[in-house]
């Protein structure tokens, strides 16, 4: 009985963890690299594993870092089925659609560049096809509910309050006379967040993989977060001109448009015209108004006294890249809140080459920027960046609003550890940048827990964890 890290060890994204158990192997999340050209490379690479000795794979949420290789592992022979909440189906779908239609057309771009050198094309990573018989392999759960999903295997998923369907991921290993059980956080929610719930408590592990993307720091609080996102919108309508934001299509963009609404008053937004530019965010604001019932208490109250919480009187929703291009001919007067949130692809690569060389222009972004983005270039004040072989001034104002965060920070991280009271399990530490999960390390440590930070390929004998 053992657990094998493959992927976010020591780093953000491809969240891979093995699992075997009385000759049963099952995977928790294939998330895809995300960064640099030559780290997204790596997505290429055959998996340091077999994927056809799989029996399952549990998926944790939506976002691509978790789930953007199932197609891979299709591809390389898995046939097992894919576990995760009903929630997440709906949403994963709309991610690993959008994100083969983006490999489709780069690898048709690449190919006619190529061509023209007299070399031969490349393949998509993965096609639409590809990824609808990904998608067909998955099974739907709810919250809360056990599911003997093997011999030997219990799956149980808690509600992860970091987007929506988001699970913290539990599993009871039986092997002969022993049994362990091994908790994986996911990615956690940040507590007080609108929309969702709180990170659920889970009070008993032997071993608890947990995410350190903010392992080093405290987000601000939310009031003083509203604070100041009212106050660049005040800044920005004197400055005349736009506000782009970087947004995750599913998550950020609908927490935007729930607060917008609640303080659309407040912040004055009516002068505006706000643009949610991205048919991906926009089908992901369908499935979250869908799922209602997974809301928490505030944002379901305001969904049956004010109705749809995420519709703005001054909102276009921008679904035709036409009609996205044409908010680039906009001088002044727009929001515009476009993926990817990271700057690495997406429509939102095209408004920053029209706007970021205005001194009008304020850029806000609102989530993790990792390395080797261009999100992180301007986050670390790039005088200018490239985009499509031209160099562009950064004369943009730069904004970043670490309150915002989806994810737990480490008062939140600390806090949710506590929730396993005195027995101290194990913790290894995942999803993170060396620093902070060296931080975060020493926080735990300082409450008696016993932490390891694994590297890529390490394995872990359950058997041996102390009880």
């Amino acid at each position: 009985m053992d657990i094998t890290f493959h992927g976010a060890a020591q780093e953000v994204t491809g969240s891979c963890h093995r699992v075997s158990v009385g000759g049963k192997q099952l995977l928790v999340d294939c998330g895809l690299i995300q960064g640099s050209t030559a780290e997204e490379a790596r997505n290429r690479r055959a998996f340091a594993f077999n994927p056809q000795a799989l029996d399952a794979v549990v998926l944790s949420h939506a976002h691509l870092d978790h789930s953007g290789r199932l197609p891979l592992l299709v591809k390389a022979g898995f046939r097992g089925p894919i576990y995760t909440h009903r929630a997440t189906r709906d949403l994963v779908r709309i991610m690993l659609l959008d994100a083969a239609a983006l490999n489709e057309k780069d690898a048709e771009i690449e190919s006619r560049k190529r061509a023209r050198k007299g070399r031969s094309g490349i393949e998509p990573l993965y096609t639409r096809a590809e990824a609808e018989t990904a998608l067909r392999l998955i099974r739907a759960l709810d919250y809360d509910t056990d599911a003997d999903i093997l011999p030997g295997v219990r799956l149980t998923l808690r509600d992860a309050g970091h987007i929506l369907g988001s699970a913290i991921v539990e599993l009871q290993l039986t092997e002969g006379s022993l049994t362990r059980h091994v908790v994986f956080s996911g990615d956690l929610g940040h507590r007080g967040a609108p929309i969702l719930h709180n990170p659920a408590t889970v009070r008993a592990a032997d071993l608890v993989v947990l995410e350190s993307t903010y392992g080093d720091r405290n987000h601000r609080s939310w009031a003083a977060t509203w604070r100041e996102l009212g106050s660049i919108f005040r800044e920005a309508a004197g400055s005349g001109g736009n506000i782009l934001i970087p947004a995750f299509a599913i998550g950020r963009s609908q927490e935007l448009l729930y607060v917008m609404k609640q303080h659309w008053q407040e912040w004055d937004l009516g002068h505006w015209t706000v643009f949610l530019d991205s048919p991906m965010a926009i089908g992901a604001t369908e499935v979250y108004a869908r799922h209602w019932k997974l809301h928490n208490h505030e944002a379901a109250h305001n969904r049956k006294t004010n109705g749809d919480v995420f519709a703005l009187p001054n909102l276009r929703m921008v679904r035709r890249a036409e009609d996205s291009m044409a908010i680039n001919r906009v001088a002044a007067g727009a929001i515009v809140i476009a993926g990817s949130g990271m700057c690495d692809g997406g429509r939102i690569r095209h408004h920053l080459k029209h706007n970021l060389w205005r001194e009008s222009c304020h850029v806000v972004f609102t989530g993790f920027q990792a390395r080797g983005t261009l999100g992180r270039m301007l986050v670390d004040g790039a005088p200018s960046v490239r985009l499509w072989g031209e160099n562009i001034r950064v004369a943009a104002k730069i904004h970043t609003i670490g309150g915002l965060s989806a994810h737990a920070d480490q008062s939140g991280l600390l806090s949710w550890y506590r929730g396993f009271g005195k027995t101290r399990p194990t913790v290894a530490l995942v999803h993170g940048e060396p620093v902070p999960m060296e931080q975060l390390a020493g926080k735990l440590k300082a409450l008696r827990a016993p932490v390891i930070v694994p590297t890529a390929g390490a394995r872990l004998d359950l058997a041996k964890l102390p009880r």
